[in-house]
This record gives C-alpha cells, structure tokens and sequence, in this order.
C-alpha cells in the first residue's frame, strides 16, 4: 500500500494544479486512469482565456487567475502558456439586448470596446454583415490563447519538483474508507492510501464519490463538438481573434494554419472518451457557412470532449458534508483551464488552511454543501 498525506483521483487541469499547488505543504499523489494527462477534457479544450463565459463568478475566477498565464513565475514552464489574442462577440440585429446585457457582464471584469460594422469588417473580415448577419460586436483585445500542454507540463514539473507523484494507468476501481484513511484500489491491483481523498475526477466526479459511499452533486457531463477547416483563398487565419457568436450558436478561432469551429453544442453524456457525432459535425459547417463568407468545402480534423457541469454552473470546491476527508475539485465545466491558477489556491486554502485568495468570492458559493446530496 503506497500512502500520502492527500490522494488526488484525476489527472487533468483540475487535479493537476491542485496537487502542484498543495505539493509544498503535504505529500501528494495523483491518480490518473489513462496513460497521459488531460486525455479527456483538459487536452480537448478551445483553450481561451475570456470573459463570454460563465457568470459573475466565473468571471472573477478567470480575472485572478490571469496573471499566472501573463507573468509565470520562474521555472514554471520552459515555454509560454499563452498568447495574447483579441475576442470577438458578434450580434445580429435581434440579439442586440443580449450583446448589451453581455457587455454590462464583462466590464467590471475587462477594457471591452464596443464596435460597429465597420470596426468588424476590419477585424474579421470573413463574418457577414448587415440585414441577417453582424450589425454590432464587443471586443477584448485581451484575450489570451492558451496553451493546454504547456500548462499541463508545467504544474506537472512542480508537482514532482516538491515531492509529489503521478500515477497514470492508475484507474480507480474501489474506494473505501478505514478508520480515518481512505484507501483507493486500482484497475491493475495496487492500493494508494491517505486521509485526504480529492475528487477531481471531471466527468466520473459523481461515479467517484458513488464508489467512495458519498452523495453525488448531480454533474452533468455534456459533450462539445470541433471542426477544423481551410480558410478561405487570401485570408490568413493567423490575423483572425476568436470569433463567437452572443448566444450559444458558433465560434471560430486559428488553429494550426487553419481554422476551428465549433457549433457550442451539449449534448448530455455519460463519462465516456467523447467522440463527434455526424449531425454535430454537420452542424458545426453549416453554422460557419450561416454566420460567415467562408465555405467549409472539406473538414480536416474532428474532436468532441465533456464539458461537466452542477445544476448551477459553478464549480464545486470544498469537503463534503457526509463523508470525513473527501473534497470535492469538480464541475468546472468549459473554463477548468482559464481558471485553474486560483482554483488550485481555493482548494489549497481549504485543504492545508493557506489563506484565501479571492476576496469577492466566498468558499459558500463554492462548497458542495450547496447543492442536494451533501447535508452538512
């Protein structure tokens, strides 16, 4: 039986900036199921940095975690986590409330610009205008393009530079407490135990904690659909921002030499490896092809991933209320990366007693205890 003072189950984003961050106050061990991290959602993200999404929370979640992405502390990672990259939300004639209520959202939290036909045209030429298309857009010439595995890498390196450890291939197969230890069988026989049992399991957190004898938060797991495609014969896509649309209906960024897009579906799932499904494929062109001047004449790649979120949309972080030493690190649905830096000090601070980190926002808001399943 190999011990710790905190087990963490999952080896993406969440699990991984956890384990970095409370490496230096206990020994730590991360248990991942598949052979490289990230494998499910991490590695599969659109991977922006951007106030669209979520709400006031998310939003102030995203804005203390920035500068780990601008200013990385020394050593950190051998190669930078992001680029700067505008993003651009469009609105058609009919959807000018919601773009003015978007734009009331972000403000306290970025410089948005609000601009006309002119101003998009400039920026994104490809989109299409006037009666049926864009007639007003916000920009955040801010935005930052991040890179997953560089982020990845790099809490992996502080991880084991403070003694901490990955296990990977190290599915969970029985979870059970003895006396004031959990103890965690894997798929290939070995056992890990510690006190502290960390529930970062992303899209299996409530099959986790149903094997651990603890309440579920009621996750869902949704999948989202990617496309990559050429851009079109004299625009180069590298000059292009992320490009979406104010309600859930498309985005589109640089990928590669080419382009990606997404139709922002989410389709309920079971944990799964996330596979694209063809109407979703279908979906994702023919919304380029609605809202833009481009043509998806042939589709390089295609990808799904599950974006996992509570009832409410917001994370759950903190222990729960029936069951001694079990943390909850889940539901951080499409924004796990762009948050990751203070979640990891939120869940450090609950765990270890670090202080707080984000004054606006209390662990309340965040706790399991908010949600049906986990009494206190």
């Amino acid at each position: 039986m190999q011990t710790s003072d905190i087990l963490i189950i999952g080896g993406g984003v969440a699990g991984l900036s956890a384990a970095a961050e409370l490496a230096g106050q206990a020994q730590v061990t991360v248990l991942e199921g598949e052979e490289q991290v990230g494998f499910h959602s991490s590695g599969r993200s659109a991977t922006m940095l951007h106030y669209a999404l979520g709400d006031g929370l998310v939003r102030a979640l995203t804005q203390a975690s920035r500068a780990l992405f601008e200013e990385p502390p020394a050593g950190f990672s051998d190669s930078p986590l992001g680029k700067l990259m505008p993003v651009l939300v469009h609105a058609r004639e009919g959807e000018l409330a919601a773009l003015n209520s978007l734009q009331q959202a972000i403000a306290p939290f970025a410089a948005i610009e609000r601009i006309g036909e002119r101003e998009i045209a400039e920026l994104c030429p490809v989109l299409r205008l006037g009666e049926g298309g864009a007639v007003a857009g916000l920009v955040d010439r801010n935005g930052i393009r991040l890179d997953p595995h560089a982020l990845l890498q790099a809490y992996l390196r502080r991880l084991r530079h403070h003694g901490g450890s990955l296990v990977t291939g190290a599915r969970a197969m029985a979870i059970r407490r003895a006396g004031h230890v959990w103890q965690v069988t894997a798929e290939r026989g070995e056992t890990f135990a510690a006190p502290i049992l960390v529930n970062a399991g992303g899209a299996w957190a409530d099959s986790i904690a149903e094997m651990a004898g603890v309440g579920p938060a009621g996750l869902q797991p949704l999948r989202r659909t990617i496309i990559t495609f050429d851009a079109p014969p004299g625009v180069d896509p590298l000059v292009l921002p992320f490009t979406k649309t104010v309600g859930d209906d498309l985005y589109f960024a640089p990928e590669s030499g080419r382009l990606f897009a997404s139709p922002m579906d989410e389709v309920p799932a079971d944990p799964c490896d996330a596979q694209p499904e063809d109407y979703d494929v279908a979906l994702a062109a023919w919304r380029v092809t609605e809202r833009t001047t481009m043509e998806v004449d042939r589709i390089h790649s295609r990808w799904a991933g599950l974006r996992t979120f509570a009832p409410d949309r917001r994370p759950v972080v903190g222990f729960a209320g029936d069951a001694e030493g079990f943390f909850w690190l889940a539901g951080q649905g499409g924004f796990g990366l762009q948050t990751s830096p203070v979640m990891a000090t939120i869940a450090a601070s609950l765990i270890a007693g670090l202080p707080w980190p984000v004054g606006s926002i209390s662990p309340e808001e965040l706790s399991p205890l908010r949600l049906s399943g986990n009494p206190a």
